[in-house]
């Protein structure tokens, strides 16, 4: 029988914050304004790592935008 390691498909808000060096307030905020999309999962939220990934790729592209 072969073992993997088993990779995380969801993150909390909690963790999402921690990965972008947001605070947890500014993390919910950005959540519920669909900022960075996610789904309830009971009475939880739950964010893909794509949609975290999307989130950042839409601020840099602003970013650059405003800049140029």
């Amino acid at each position: 029988m072969a073992t993997g390691v088993i990779q995380r498909k969801w993150h909390t808000t909690a963790e999402v914050a921690e990965m972008l060096g947001f605070g947890l307030s500014k993390t919910k905020m950005l959540v519920l304004t669909g900022e960075i999309r996610s789904v309830k999962v009971g009475r939880n939220r739950r964010i893909l790592p794509a949609w975290v990934d999307q989130y950042v790729q839409r601020v840099t592209a602003d970013a650059e935008e405003q800049a140029a």
